[in-house]
């Protein structure tokens, strides 16, 4: 069974008919028929003159209709050049959610597509979403916490970033196509993209796993396609083409704009090249010397292209470019474009219509470059026409333009529907100032919204077609965020100790907006908390109520005489875990803390510690008994009050000590110790004896002496 395809492809400077028979997957070519503008009536691939570009169709149909029969239906393609392509990143927080699942990273994907959508509509007046389609969309890379990652998937982090490049196709181009048409008495059987119609000749679906670039080399403009993982991920056009050669050309020969497009196609096919300048003189140039010419221009237009196909391809070249379009027979093109994308010469190919399969041709028919978009068209009309697919988002109908599998996240794109309303919405944070610092504790994270297509459960992937039914069930928000001071407390803050066998447990010293508050207060937003910890032994002995045994560590240290006594023994010894420690050494949970109390000194022993005699005593023997004599040879006053030897001294005290009798011992001293007296009746003479000698009571003694009165008794007479 044999059919017809007429297909048109409307240019930038002509539009070109084609009659195709097709039978079996065998497609032949009838006839082609090229018809050029005669005014500006396209711009950017974008019909502005209806009225003038449906006459020029009426005449290629009407020309065509002579040769092969009435024509009705036909199939065009939207112009790579009207696609808009925006790059576009999302940031969002993910601190404390769950691992990214690959429906949170579809729907994130989504969000940045809307991004690139919304740039797109800012740079135009009275714009509405509902004026483009998204025709695809390329993930240029993943961030998790500034660092590029390969994937997003059952990651966790602070902060995820996506990039995505967006193609978009102005709903007015396909409405101007579509009212030419009807003008030209023409019903639009298919529709689909210049670039998609070459892929689908040149590339069959086997080979677009394969990176791969085609460029559509016109007059005004290049369109760049780029295929990966089985399907066309990303668009481009850059508007330089093959009038730049024409133009480079016309600039150094001084040629008519016309006669330099003919010198340019002799390239192909002349060793010299005929010139007639504008001054009427004919020349010929021999071929090497016009490249030589031309070849800033080549240079410049392969630089374009290039960068363009790095930029859609995340800076990195792809496996193979095919290069098709009038434009593709610059010379040296490919070696220069090779040159950029750094690609060897067998990477980089000009293909003709020769290279579709299963196609023949009328002999008259060039098998030029030029000529694969048109057949490419009408092809793509047969095997994969693109259609209107029409459904409903909750209810409101959505018509959308089938350029590839439709997901339900071309839907919501279609829908308007907001990445954001796919999550419910985050619970309220609470902001609190503590100690100095801003601390925010996040709410809950939202529940995803649920989708149903036709009423069972779907994702953002899952596959639509024409007459589904989409539900959007929102999502449940988040819990506010709820906290104690507990919880913005950390937990190092609160310490068992034990000190001197008793344990203790201390919390940090809390105060909320200025007023005393306990671990277990519930925070308000824009609280001002403030706590203190026990850092130190001292901060411990304080926090327990033990400040009168802070005395005791202190060094021990009295004034004598106006002068400092630094005495350490006498100061009582810190212990932390067995080990000598200070009140200044950090506590920690857990730490046991004791001291050894250390006596305090006598008047004595300071004395002792200046070389200072209290008290002066001597023993000796004095009429066969035992005497100590003694006297206060230098009295103590401690903090101005006169105390005994035996008294002790707190540290900190002043102590002075005064001389009192420094005179020495002589024999008459005894007599105040002693309870001997001459008997009352004694008549007579004595003899005073000092160890034996005669001595006098007012000789000198010392310690150990033998003091004796021996009696001579008179007689009586």
């Amino acid at each position: 069974m044999s059919s017809k395809l007429f297909a048109l492809d409307i240019g930038t400077r002509s539009v070109v008919g084609i009659i195709l028979q097709e039978e079996n997957d065998h497609f032949h070519v009838e006839d082609i028929l090229v018809k050029e503008h005669k005014e500006r009536a396209m711009v950017d691939g974008q019909i502005h003159n209806v009225m003038y570009v449906a006459e020029l169709i009426k005449g290629i149909k009407h020309e065509l209709e002579e040769k092969h029969g009435p024509l009705t239906k036909v199939s065009v393609a939207a112009a790579g050049r009207s696609l808009k392509t925006e790059q576009a990143s999302v940031t969002i927080n993910i601190r404390n959610r769950p691992i990214f699942t690959e429906e949170d990273i579809s729907r994130l994907e989504l969000q940045a597509v809307q991004q690139a959508q919304q740039q797109l509509l800012q740079q135009k007046e009275d714009a509405k979403i509902s004026h483009y389609y998204c025709v695809g969309y390329s993930v240029l890379y993943y961030r998790l916490d500034g660092e590029e990652i390969g994937s997003l998937l059952d990651q966790q982090g602070d902060e995820a970033q996506i990039e995505v490049i967006a193609t978009f196709l102005p709903r007015v181009v396909v409405e101007s196509l579509i009212a030419a048409l009807k003008r030209a008495d023409l019903e639009m059987e298919a529709l689909t993209l210049e670039p998609i119609a070459a892929i689908n000749v040149l590339i069959p679906p086997t080979m677009r796993r394969l990176n791969v670039a085609l460029v559509d080399i016109g007059a005004g403009t290049s369109d760049i396609a780029i295929t990966d993982k089985s399907t066309v991920v990303a668009y481009g056009m850059v508007p330089t083409a093959g009038d730049e050669i024409t133009e480079a050309l016309s600039d150094h020969y001084l040629l008519d704009f016309p006669v330099a497009e003919n010198a340019k196609r002799q390239l192909q096919t002349e060793e010299d090249i005929l010139i007639q300048d504008i001054l009427g003189f004919d020349q010929y140039f021999p071929k090497d010397e016009v490249l030589l010419a031309i070849a800033p221009a080549v240079k410049q237009l392969a630089k374009s292209i290039g960068e363009e196909i790095l930029r859609l391809n995340n800076q990195t070249a792809p496996k193979a470019v095919m290069l098709v379009g009038g434009g593709s027979l610059t010379p040296n093109l490919p070696a220069e474009l090779g040159y950029i994308l750094d690609l060897p010469a067998n990477r980089i190919a000009v293909r003709g219509i020769d290279a579709i399969q299963n196609l023949t041709k009328e002999e008259h028919i060039k098998t030029s470059p030029e000529l694969v978009t048109p057949i490419g068209i009408a092809i793509a009309a047969k095997k994969m026409p693109i259609q209107y697919m029409s459904l409903t988002v909750n209810n409101q109908v959505v018509r959308l333009f089938e350029l590839k599998e439709m997901t339900v996240a071309d839907a919501f794109l279609a829908a308007n529907i907001r990445a954001k309303q796919l999550y419910g919405k985050p619970g309220h944070g609470l902001s609190v100032h503590v100690n100095g610092q801003d601390i925010f504790i996040p709410g809950g994270h939202g529940q995803p919204a649920e989708i149903l297509v036709n009423g069972q459960q779907a994702t953002t992937k899952t596959l639509i077609k024409t007459g589904d039914a989409i539900q959007l069930i929102e999502g449940q928000d988040g819990q506010p965020a709820t906290a104690t001071v507990r919880d913005i407390v950390d937990p190092a803050a609160i310490k068992t100790i034990t000190i001197q066998n008793t344990k203790y447990v201390i919390e940090p010293k809390i105060s909320v907006n200025h007023t005393p508050a306990s671990l277990d207060t519930v925070l308000k937003d824009r609280d001002i908390v403030t706590f203190d910890i026990a850092e130190t032994i001292e901060d411990a002995f304080k926090i327990t109520n033990n400040w009168h045994l802070l005395k005791q560590f202190e060094s021990y240290t009295i004034q004598v005489n106006g002068q400092p006594l630094y005495l350490p023994e006498f100061s009582s010894q810190l212990l932390i875990n067995g080990k000598a420690a200070k009140l200044s050494y950090g506590v920690q949970d857990g730490d046991v803390i004791s001291f050894q109390q250390q006596a305090l000194p006598t008047v004595q022993r300071i004395a002792d510690q200046m070389n200072l005699l209290l008290e002066d005593k001597i023993t000796v023997h004095f009429q066969n008994e035992v005497l100590e004599l003694s006297k206060t040879a230098n009295e103590a006053l401690v903090n101005e009050v006169v105390v005994s030897p035996l008294s002790t001294v707190a540290n900190r005290s002043s102590i002075v000590f005064r001389e009192k009798d420094r005179s020495r011992w002589i024999y008459q001293d005894v007599f105040r110790f002693s309870n001997w007296q001459l008997p009352t009746s004694f008549k007579g003479n004595f003899t005073i004896l000092r160890n034996g000698q005669p001595a006098s009571f007012d000789m000198e003694i010392f310690g150990g002496d033998k003091l004796e009165i021996l009696l001579e008794q008179s007689p009586i007479m």
